[in-house]
């Protein structure tokens, strides 16, 4: 199905007005809207603005707290905890960046685990204004349940996604991935819209591969690469949860699930200050160089070229400065929840 474009001001403004029915302040309402319509631009719309009903369904139910930005509950040297208080993940997040750079200025290296979380977006967009600030950013987090262990037939580890960006002298390099196949947000864009998915994506409840997005809903997503995406998630539920003394496994609760019940995911973020290693433009010089070797190597259709880590994201942003496209299944769902909170839709939606 064809997307519709949106003006990404105009965007912004109205997921923002949704929030602030909810008890958002309007500037970190306009912050956590800019964030999510940062992922739609980029061409992650599973992060993007089909998020915001379940958002607002969270905020109204009270298991996302409007208001908190994260308290710091212990701190030493560059290494702090911090209780998110349930509050939204792009203000707690916040939070912890902050944190997380000024340990690394202080100690070369700036750790921050957080507990009680809630949806922070992508991985990658944090990770990236780690990089923008001169380090290397590491960024990681949980979720439930979603994947089996190889050959099992139970979900044990969520598709915990992981992110590391680089200082570059453009944009900077970026690696972000769920270490299943795919994210369940795609898996809920194909069913709106009543598509099949990929059989490698995902197993119905008993385990068995499916295409039907319905059935890979109730079901498991499976692995990315395998055992080694399911070893890698396992680290990072214990990295995340294990350190910020928060959710791990099944503790964290379905994403989708009970609106009222807290998701208690958790978040890990790493800043390593790149002067405490050496000069920061070698190393963008290096980095340079690295990504430019990738993007100039010889591709077997000329029409595609190789494209460094964060590519695909950063070419979909510079084509979507103005406007950004919309699902028409996100926009009908947009356009329910602001019948809920008597909010004017200022978009038409395609037949």
């Amino acid at each position: 199905m064809t997307k519709h474009r949106v003006p990404v001001a105009d965007l912004v403004a109205f997921a923002a007005s949704l929030f602030a029915t909810k008890g958002v302040r309007p500037d970190d309402a306009h912050y956590v809207s800019q964030c999510l319509v940062l992922a739609d631009q980029e061409g992650v719309p599973s992060h993007g603005v089909m998020l915001v009903p379940m958002y607002l369904s969270r905020l109204e139910a009270g298991s996302v707290d409007a208001r908190s930005q994260g308290q710091v509950v212990s701190r030493k040297g560059g290494v702090a905890v911090v209780d998110a208080e349930n509050g939204l993940g792009q203000l707690t997040s916040r939070t912890a960046i902050a944190l997380s750079l000024e340990g690394a200025r202080e100690h070369g290296l700036g750790a921050v685990a957080v507990r009680r979380g809630f949806h922070f977006g992508t991985a990658g967009h944090w990770a990236s204004e780690l990089a923008r600030a001169g380090c290397v950013g590491i960024v990681l987090s949980n979720t439930r349940p979603l994947m089996p262990g190889i050959g099992g037939t139970e979900p044990l580890v969520g598709n915990n996604p992981l992110a590391i960006a680089v200082p570059a002298p453009d944009e900077p390099v970026v690696l972000d991935m769920a270490l299943s196949a795919a994210a369940m947000g795609k898996i809920r864009i194909a069913a709106a819209a009543g598509r099949a998915i990929p059989g490698d994506w995902a197993t119905d409840k008993n385990g068995v591969p499916t295409t039907d997005p319905a059935a890979a809903i109730e079901g498991m997503l499976l692995p990315a690469a395998g055992p080694k995406g399911f070893g890698l998630a396992v680290m990072i539920d214990l990295l995340a949860g294990g350190l910020s003394s928060g959710g791990v496994g099944s503790a964290i609760k379905p994403l989708y699930g009970d609106p009222g019940q807290p998701y208690d995911c958790a978040h890990f973020f790493l800043a390593i200050q790149v002067d405490a290693f050496r000069s920061p433009a070698s190393f963008e010089g290096l980095v340079g160089e690295v990504v430019q070797r990738i993007r100039t190597s010889r591709p077997v259709d000329p029409a595609s070229p190789v494209m460094a880590p964060g590519d695909p994201a950063n070419n979909a942003r510079r084509l979507a400065e103005r406007d950004c496209p919309v699902d028409p299944a996100t926009l009908r769902s947009l356009e329910q929840a602001a019948q809920r909170a008597n909010v004017p839709f200022p978009f038409s939606i395609p037949t």
